[in-house]
Parts: C-alpha cells; sequence; structure tokens
C-alpha cells in the first residue's frame, strides 16, 4: 500500500504504449501488467461498497429501513469521492510530517498524465486508494442504522475523513511514523477496520440504543440480500488484499490464497459455534464469520502464509463471535450490525497476529528486520495509537454534531422507520 511498490513489474509492452499515446510509452518505468491488475482491483474494491456491503447491511435491518442503508452507503461513496480529490489524498499521501501529509496534491495538483506511484501512473494509485477510503467510513453505517439523521451521516463522515482517515493512512502508507517504525498493516487492519471499528463503537454509545435494545430488536428482514452482500463483499476483497501488492507476482498470489483460506475458515467456525450453541446454523451467522475472516487477514494479508491463515480464521470466528455478545449485553452498546465486533476486533487481532503468523519459521513471509517480540511490540503500538486517535477524535465530532445539528431521529421516526420518513421511498411495494 505504498508509493512505491512491493514487486517490480515488465516494461511497457507496446500495445499499452499504442493505446497511451507516445508520453507513456516513453516512460520505461511504467508496467502495463501491474497498471491492469490494480485497474481491475480498483473496480473490485469499489464493488464491495456498492452493492457488496449496501446488501449486506440492508439485510440485517428492518424492511422499513432498507433504502436509509442503502442511501447512507451510496451517499458516502459520492461524498468520500469528491473529499479524496479536493483534500483526503494530499494529507494522506503527499508530502507533510511524520502525522499528516501537506495540501501539495489537493486538487490533483501536479498528478498529470505521466506523473508515476512506483511503477503504476499517479491516476491509477489515487483511485485505487480512493476505494479504501470510501469504504471505510460506509463499514461505520452498520453501528448507526434506524436512528440517525441523515444529515449527521453526511457531517460526520467529512470531518471523520479528514479527522481519522487520512492521518491514519499517513502514519501507515504515507511515509509516517508508524511506517517509519516498521508496523506491518498491508491491506488496512489499522487504517480501515481499526479505525472504522472503534468510532463505530464511540458514535453507537453516543447516539444510544434503538427502542427495544437489546430484548426486542427485530431480526434482519433479509438473509438473502445478508448472502448476496456477503458474497459480494468475498469477491471484492481479493482486490483489496491482493491488490494492496501493487502489482501482479507473487504477493499478490499469495495475498489473494490466505485471503480466502481465512475468510472460509472463519465461516465455518462462526457456523459450528453457532450450531452447537443456538442448535441452527444460520445464514446471516455464516456470513458474519466470513467478514470477521476477510477482517482479520487483512493486515496479515502480504505477510503470512497458509497455515497462518488457517490459525486466524479460526481466531476470527471464534473471538469475534464472541464479542458480539459481549459488546451488546455486557458492554450495553447498540453497536447494531457488529462493526465493533468484526471489523475493530478483527483488525487488532489480525495486526497483532501479523507478528506471529508471518515469521518465516511459522511459514510467512518475514517479519521488518526484527524478532517476533520486537514486531509484536510495533504492532501493538500500532493498535494502541489508532484506537485511542480513533476513539477520541469521534466522540468529540460526535458531541460537537450532538450539541449543533443533532445525530438522532425523532422517536416516531424511528418507529415508523427512516425510508418513507427521510428518503420519500418504500425499499418494497407489498
Amino acid at each position: 500500500m505504498r508509493l512505491t511498490n512491493y514487486l517490480s513489474g515488465p516494461a511497457l509492452t507496446l500495445g499499452l504504449s499504442l493505446i497511451a499515446g507516445p508520453a507513456l510509452a516513453q516512460d520505461a518505468a511504467l508496467s502495463g501488467a501491474n497498471t491492469a491488475w490494480i485497474l481491475t482491483c480498483t473496480a473490485l474494491v469499489l464493488f464491495m461498497t456498492m452493492p457488496g456491503l449496501a446488501l449486506f447491511y440492508a439485510g440485517l435491518v428492518r424492511a422499513q429501513n432498507v433504502v436509509s442503508v442503502l442511501m447512507h452507503c451510496f451517499a458516502i461513496c459520492c461524498l468520500a469521492s469528491v473529499l479524496w480529490f479536493v483534500c483526503t489524498y494530499s494529507l494522506a499521501f503527499s508530502d507533510g510530517n511524520d502525522y499528516v501529509g501537506g495540501l501539495g496534491k489537493a486538487f490533483l495538483a501536479g498528478v498529470g498524465l505521466t506523473s508515476m506511484s512506483g511503477d503504476l501512473p499517479e491516476t491509477v494509485f489515487f483511485m485505487f486508494q480512493m476505494t479504501f477510503a470510501i469504504i471505510t467510513p460506509a463499514l461505520i453505517v452498520g453501528a448507526f442504522v434506524e436512528r440517525i439523521k441523515f444529515s449527521a451521516v453526511l457531517l460526520f463522515s467529512l470531518l471523520w475523513s479528514i479527522v481519522v482517515y487520512a492521518p491514519v493512512a499517513h502514519w501507515v502508507w504515507g511515509g509516517g511514523w508508524l511506517g517509519n517504525m516498521g508496523v506491518q498493516d498491508f491491506a488496512g487492519g489499522l487504517v480501515v477496520h481499526m479505525t472504522c471499528g472503534i468510532s463505530a463503537l464511540v458514535l453507537a454509545a453516543v447516539l444510544g440504543p434503538r427502542a427495544g435494545f437489546p430484548g426486542d430488536i427485530k431480526r434482519p428482514h433479509s438473509p438473502v440480500l445478508v448472502m448476496i452482500g456477503a458474497a459480494m463483499l468475498w469477491v471484492g476483497w481479493y482486490g483489496f488484499n491482493a491488490g494492496s501488492a501493487l502489482a501482479a507476482g507473487e504477493a499478490a498470489g499469495m495475498a489473494m490464497t490466505v485471503t480466502h483460506i481465512s475468510a472460509a475458515t472463519a465461516a465455518f467456525t462462526w457456523m459450528l459455534i453457532e450450531w452447537l450453541k443456538h442448535g441452527k446454523p444460520t445464514l446471516v451467522g455464516i456470513a458474519t464469520g466470513a467478514i470477521a475472516g476477510l477482517a482479520t487477514i487483512t493486515p496479515a494479508s502480504g505477510f503470512v502464509g497458509p497455515m497462518g491463515a488457517l490459525f486466524i480464521g479460526v481466531a476470527a470466528g471464534l473471538v469475534c463471535y464472541y464479542m458480539c455478545g459481549i459488546v451488546k449485553n455486557a458492554l450495553k452498546i447498540d453497536d447494531s450490525l457488529d462493526v465493533f465486533a468484526v471489523h475493530g476486533v478483527g483488525g487488532a487481532m489480525g495486526t497483532l497476529l501479523t507478528a506471529i503468523f508471518g515469521t518465516v519459521a511459522l511459514g510467512g513471509l518475514g517479519l521488518s528486520d526484527m524478532t517476533m517480540g520486537g514486531q509484536f511490540g510495533v504492532q501493538l503500538t500500532g493498535v494502541i495509537a489508532t484506537l485511542v486517535w480513533s476513539g477520541v477524535a469521534t466522540l468529540i465530532i460526535a458531541k460537537i454534531l450532538q450539541a449543533t445539528v443533532g445525530l438522532r431521529a425523532s422517536q416516531e421516526e424511528e418507529t415508523d422507520g427512516l425510508d418513507i420518513v427521510t428518503h420519500g421511498e418504500r425499499g418494497y411495494e407489498l
């Protein structure tokens, strides 16, 4: 995910030179194969958000809120895209200091047809990273479904992308202090999953629970949509993790392999636990388990081998399953669609397990010139720093919005559902 590639690609082919024109043809550093691969991965990661995440979340809510959830995901995609162009790409990836980039690339200043990021056109790197900046605030939607004002969703996503996402992306991938320390986060355990997971928990606590929580919450209205959305997420995750190699080579192949192994193992583990505890394996359960496995392997996907992925998948299915109950029953926080338990806990756990299963002795591809203990300490530093920054910043943003525009929909709006009240549309006309 850094500006420089993990693997170097072949010289530009004649076919690409004929298509791209003489300006790019003269640039011997450009890899046509890698460019084509990252273009494909960019489409896959956007596919994760729309329609994958949107349908996954829509199936988990009441029928009266389907349009609301879809609208949240769609609007955040548009907002985050414009914001990435205006300033957040620059804050994440331009020269600055150890903590945040500058505004030298705001509005893509200086990024033209021939500007490069490693052996990729910088526009391709810009677009690939944009899809990460889109899905991260969209994941937080799962914490506040069925009870939040639409205006608050937009304002929160805007402020959060600037204050939380861009700085943490710079820390890890943009030349910031965590990357310089040697933290290993291949595709976003810290940058994506921990930031959104911690922020989801804090925002859900500030917002308050849905009516009837925890004993009288309606079951997901459409397990079918949940499964379809989860399947789209799974496919899109290949672009998420394998694309983070920024090259079409061995690292991408291994990242895709371990991603699939972890997802399948976690899904099966979650299903078995649910089956043994409650007597019935559910479609929603196995789909959620797959997402837990995908989130947990994300930071480790470029560093661990297949056996490491198997163990990470078991850990994801087991730990994330029980954390869902802890958040709702012990902490009494209505993180409605388990964003913290799946993404926050999964991202942190995968980040820490990278230091263990990334070692060559356990089948991994090697650590950052450190011992296992040294790497674990660096990974733990990254987890703590991301937790504190995301949590505190989210609390401040949420409190400001609560005191100004307000966060919570009215009780009547919540009861009737946000589809008709806020958007004037229904998901279903029966």
